[in-house]
C-alpha cells in the first residue's frame, strides 16, 4: 500500500474509535443479513466478540506502515479460522459487511478514495490469512 493510502486508513480509523462499540453491532447485523448460516459460527457474547474485532483492525491499522511483525499472526488467524468453519466465501462477505460498515460509520467522509484504500487494506490482509490457511488445501 502506498502512504496516501496508508493514511487514508488511519485518518478514518481514528474517527471510527469513537464509535466503535456501535460500529461492530453494525458490522455483525450487516454480516449475518448478508449471510444468515454465519451466525452459528459464534457462540460466544458478540459484544465481546466485537471488542475484540474492533482490537484487531486497530492493530492492522496501526501496523499498516509495516506489516511484517503482524504478518505471522494474521496467519494464524486464518489457519485458525479454518477450524472454526470458515471458507474462503466468507471473506468476501466479510470485506462486503466491513466496507458497508464503515460507510455507515463515516458517512460523508466514506469518500471514494477512503473506500478503495480500505478495501485494499482488506484484500490484502485477507489474502494472507487465505493463502496460510488454505495452503495445503
Amino acid at each position: 500500500m502506498n502512504p496516501d493510502k496508508i493514511a487514508l486508513v488511519k485518518s478514518s480509523w481514528q474517527l471510527v474509535l469513537p464509535i466503535q462499540d456501535t460500529a461492530a453491532q453494525l458490522f455483525y447485523g450487516r454480516l449475518f443479513e448478508l449471510d444468515p448460516s454465519l451466525r452459528a459460527l459464534f457462540k460466544g457474547d458478540m459484544a465481546e466478540q466485537g471488542r475484540k474485532l474492533m482490537a484487531i483492525i486497530n492493530t492492522a491499522v496501526n501496523s499498516l506502515d509495516n506489516l511484517g511483525p503482524i504478518l505471522g499472526a494474521v496467519e494464524d488467524m486464518g489457519r485458525r479460522h479454518v477450524a472454526y468453519g470458515v471458507t474462503e466465501a466468507h471473506y468476501d462477505t466479510v470485506g462486503s459487511a466491513l466496507i458497508w460498515t464503515l460507510g455507515k460509520g463515516l458517512g460523508e467522509q466514506f469518500t471514494p478514495a477512503v473506500q478503495a484504500a480500505w478495501l485494499e487494506t482488506y484484500t490484502t490482509l485477507a489474502s494472507a490469512m487465505k493463502r496460510a490457511a488454505y495452503a495445503s488445501a
